[in-house]
């Protein structure tokens, strides 16, 4: 509970610090959001009018207050450019976004443990070379190359599946998975590869361990010794790892979003850019932030649940 109680204290300052951060990088940036919806053209009295109904003639402390203030409330404002409520917007391309991430997690984590046990249970044979090759290979190509790979191969070449697009999943629970197979794939394969060297570490170092030994001494074969004994052990630097790439998988649906044009927050962070609606883009990075604060505080205390030497301190 007192290590739960340090981490949710920890988790508020950094998303108070955060937040500041977000506001004050945007706030800097050049470019006028009254003159980008009224035009380069617009009269000086349509555009002090105009900041005005935004709220952007008023001191930065005010607007970051007024904000802030509105977050706690699950109030992001309105749209410089559509005028519409930005928390709905965000709250509906959220779900894509974490459906997209979850998915590659669970591809990645599918290939990776799998791999990662036999490339060190098989150190010294060609099949674990083999592994760990693919896997280093894997590490070098990049998500949104993988995608276009795929799409190359399965939607263009076989047919098999789409290129593209997005249905809700309660529309079309059939079409919703088919259309999220290439890019969950996409990233969960290039992630597996990263998670299949952290797993053959862990397990490697694990099978030098004298427990492990002592083990196979008393008569254990040498898989279920691992299993028993091995892989929990191994799962606690594992574990830190996958909350580190569940934050880099959140971070990278973006651009995975954009290759299979998937209405997710990527999509919507992108677009806002474009269009200059600052406003959202504060919205979104302020969500994806948050996340990965979230995840890393889960990470943290899954850790000490695992690892009884961490509640013994």
């Amino acid at each position: 509970m007192r290590v739960f109680l340090r981490r949710t204290a920890a988790l508020l300052v950094s998303a108070v610090i955060a937040s500041f951060v977000v506001f004050a990088f945007l706030s800097v940036l050049p470019g006028d959001p009254a003159e980008v919806v009224l035009g380069t053209n617009a009269g000086t009295q349509e555009l002090a009018a105009l900041r005005h109904s935004f709220g952007t003639d008023r001191p930065l402390v005010v607007q970051y207050a007024d904000w802030a203030q509105g977050l706690l409330h699950g109030d992001f404002g309105v749209s410089y450019i559509s005028h519409d409520a930005i928390g709905p917007r965000i709250g509906d391309r959220l779900g894509v976004t974490c459906w997209l991430a979850l998915g590659g997690m669970a591809v990645a984590v599918l290939f990776a443990l799998p791999a990662g046990v036999l490339a060190a249970a098989w150190h010294r044979r060609p099949a674990g070379a083999v592994l760990s090759a693919v896997s280093q290979a894997g590490i070098a190509v990049p998500a949104f190359l993988a995608g276009i790979l795929l799409v190359y191969v399965f939607a263009v070449r076989a047919g098999a599946l789409p290129a593209g697009g997005y249905t809700p999943l309660a529309e079309d629970p059939a079409a919703w998975a088919r259309h999220l197979v290439l890019p969950c794939l996409s990233l969960g394969l290039v992630q597996g590869a990263v998670l299949t060297r952290y797993v053959r570490s862990a397990v490697l170092t694990v099978l030098h361990q004298d427990f492990l030994r002592t083990a196979r001494a008393r008569g254990r074969r040498q898989w279920p010794a691992l299993w028993r004994h091995g892989l929990p052990n191994a799962a606690v630097p594992v574990l830190t790892v996958l909350g580190l790439q569940l934050s880099t998988v959140l971070v990278g649906a973006v651009v995975v979003e954009r290759v299979f044009v998937i209405p997710g927050l990527g999509d919507l962070l992108l677009q806002s850019v474009a269009d200059r609606d600052l406003l959202v883009v504060q919205g979104v990075v302020i969500v994806l932030v948050v996340a990965v604060l979230v995840v890393n505080v889960v990470t943290d205390l899954l850790y000490h649940l695992l690892d009884p030497r961490l509640r013994s301190r």
